[in-house]
């Protein structure tokens, strides 16, 4: 581990951590804005609100082909935090993933931005789904058994976040004596501005490039996340 990032860490008793897509990368889940990214095959309108409306057949093949990986296993860093959080000085952990390897790692304190693969709601009666439904359903859209039709609960492009999830992200980021960012190119918003509300002197970027934060940063680590931490 870096050692001022681990001295750091020795003397924080109020940790929040905030990470993005580089924290599964190395778990086999494919970013979204690097070289090889999601968006370097596909155009992005084919995860937005819109596309999932008018094209809820094309959406699904999409979605169940690039952005469901039911065998990847938390990394590293999924487990380093959450030995972070059972030993009490982590007090969140805020992922803009959709994943869910942080709580399969151990992780307990999740707030989810974007939600999640692993709830899909059916959008005439809300009646609940888990993941292996989604993938196990052969139908071109997955369907509740009232027959409506299910929407997985993530976050679409045109969507709003969940306000009840950023008002808690908030209030653990304006706390906390020292705030970890990793895995973000901190380009979406309004997931990205939350590290404003951040009041502490340890706030710590760690990411392969540069973000537009790192002048704000009081310490910028340009490496695999895995790497810093471990």
């Amino acid at each position: 581990m870096n050692k001022v990032l681990e001295q750091w860490i020795e003397q924080s008793d109020n940790i929040v951590f905030f990470g993005g897509a580089g924290v599964s990368t190395e778990s086999g889940i494919p970013d979204f804005r690097s070289e090889r990214g999601l968006y370097s095959e596909v155009p992005e309108k084919m995860i937005s609100h819109t596309y999932y409306v008018n094209h809820t057949a094309e959406f699904y093949r999409f979605y169940k082909d690039k952005m469901l990986f039911p065998d990847a296993k938390p990394n590293l860093t999924h487990y380093k935090l959450a030995e972070l959080e059972k030993s009490g000085k982590l007090k969140a952990v805020i992922t803009q993933n959709i994943d869910g390897l942080h709580q399969a790692a151990g992780s307990v304190n999740v707030l989810e931005l974007h939600g999640s693969v692993h709830r899909n709601f059916c959008l005439k009666c809300r009646k609940m789904y888990p993941l292996k439904y989604i993938l196990n359903d052969t139908n071109p859209i997955p369907l509740c058994v009232c027959g409506g039709q299910l929407k997985p609960d993530v976050v679409l492009y045109e969507e709003s976040l969940d306000m009840e999830v950023l008002r808690a992200a908030v209030r653990y980021i304006s706390a906390a004596d020292m705030l970890i960012v990793g895995g973000t190119s901190l380009v979406v918003q309004p997931a990205a501005s939350l590290i404003s509300y951040y009041n502490g002197n340890k706030l710590v970027l760690i990411n392969l490039s540069e973000t537009p934060y790192d002048s704000y940063a009081n310490l910028v680590i340009t490496e695999k996340i895995g790497a810093a931490l471990g």
